[in-house]
């Protein structure tokens, strides 16, 4: 048997780049839980994409790092309220505070003000490796980056030219179609209670949580620290959040392992609490994580932007409910031995986009405008009509005037980044698995 090829100089070069951004990005928590990075890691070696997934810090690395490109940015569409994170698995059902199920973006951990079109050569970017995984041809993933640009100027403009609701409608059960119907439907077909079986148990005649599965016995210093938090985070609510006082009592508090690949090594409680009822069937299950710092944070320099939050988690609250339309009444921010804290409910009805099952070109286009459509609806939430003051203009109409100024540029500037970048990703991917597996990312080894 031949011996291994040697790494190339460039792919050395680039490991230890890579190697540099983790350390960045990852090196406290991964040095306090390695653990949950063994995991973390083994996600992100199964693909290219997972990979990618959960590389933010890279993408960005590399982003700021490459020549400087100011197309489509000026001193408003440079700063508005972006996800930070968006690809093409980052859009799923929510039930909103309205108690109607949506299809939108999700997952606003990494949200942050900055240029627009970062949170659109991410999504490109996605979508080229999406394609590829799929074997389409390059035409094939040009044509799909194009319909999504196409579907995201075509929104954008309607919502900047005061286009009436029932002209852009949001995606729900009436106007949603294809896997985006699939999704809200298996969505609807979720229950509350189903959830709580799946968390919990009913014992001497209350609804606490089940040992096992992921959940950790708190000491009592530890669960007394966890729910004077809570009463920290229940002075964030809005005031029509909840209607009946008792909605807020504690029944059970837990550790929490096993969160995702974007969380590796962030503590986590869950909280189980009586809800709108006296009815166990009712009871509603929080979250409360420790919030982490946004890869986009760390390359914009503006101290406006970065003074503006308490912490982390206020950062991301405040950024959810900037760029999602009726976010959840529980989602709220708190501090928890001097770190920010996200809180939001586990919901019973979040159903992510499924992409093993979407195969016909056709149906993946489709699906392409519709997340295009998506993301320009994000966008218009977050402007001075949100309430809050860091963006204190129209985001649709700053963002419709920039790519007016160039309209035959816009889809081609992410066509060529979704191309170039995803290679880069699929090539990064390769030098990931070396690295782990042999061991190099902070004593980590597959």
């Amino acid at each position: 048997m031949s011996a291994p090829r040697p790494p190339a100089a460039a792919d050395e070069q680039r490991g230890e780049d890579i190697l540099a951004v983790f350390d960045t990005a990852f090196g406290e928590l991964l040095a306090a839980d390695p653990a949950a990075f063994q995991v973390k890691f083994r996600k992100m070696a199964a693909s290219a994409f997972a990979f990618y997934r959960g590389t933010a810090c890279l993408f960005y690395h590399d982003l700021r790092s490459g020549p400087e490109e100011r197309a489509y940015q000026d001193e408003r569409t440079g700063r508005v309220w972006i996800h930070g994170d968006l690809h093409a698995e980052n859009f799923g059902t929510y039930m909103d505070a309205g108690g109607r199920l949506v299809f939108n973006v999700n997952d606003f951990d990494e949200a942050y003000v900055g240029p627009f079109t970062w949170d659109l050569k991410r999504l490109a970017a996605s979508l080229a490796l999406v394609g590829y995984g799929k074997a389409l041809s390059d035409a094939q993933i040009t044509g799909l980056v194009e319909t999504c640009a196409a579907a995201y100027r075509e929104r954008i403009h309607a919502l900047a030219t005061g286009a009436r609701d029932d002209e852009v409608p949001p995606f729900t059960l009436d106007t949603a179609r294809g896997p985006l119907l699939t999704a809200l439907r298996s969505a609807r077909a979720l229950t509350r209670f189903a959830l709580l079986d799946s968390m919990t148990e009913i014992r001497d005649w209350e609804r606490r949580f089940s040992a096992g599965a992921g959940s950790v016995e708190l000491d009592a210093a530890t669960r007394y620290k966890v729910l004077d938090a809570f009463d920290g985070y229940l002075e964030t609510l809005p005031e029509a959040s909840l209607a009946r006082p008792d909605s807020y009592r504690v029944k059970d508090v837990v550790g929490r392992r096993g969160i995702g690949i974007g969380s590796a090594g962030l503590p986590s409680y869950n909280i189980l609490l009586e809800g709108n009822s006296d009815a166990l069937e009712n009871d509603v299950v929080i979250y409360l994580k420790q919030a982490q710092v946004p890869a986009v944070s760390r390359h914009v320099a503006d101290t406006a932007v970065r003074g503006y939050f308490q912490h982390e988690g206020h950062r991301t609250v405040i950024s959810q409910r900037a760029l999602q339309a009726h976010a959840d009444p529980w989602l709220g921010w708190t501090e928890l031995d001097g770190a920010g804290q996200l809180v939001a409910e586990v919901s019973p009805y979040a159903v992510d986009l499924d992409w093993s099952d979407i195969d016909d070109p056709a149906e993946i286009e489709g699906v392409v405008a519709d997340l295009g459509r998506a993301t320009a609806t994000m966008h218009a939430a977050a402007d001075d009509e949100s309430g809050h003051t860091l963006v204190p203009f129209s985001t649709e109409r700053a963002i419709d005037a920039a790519i007016a100024a160039d309209e035959e540029g816009f889809a081609p500037l992410l066509v060529d980044f979704a191309h170039t970048y995803g290679a880069r990703a699929r090539a990064d991917h390769q030098i990931f698995v070396d690295l782990f597996r042999n061991g190099r990312i902070g004593g980590t080894r597959a």
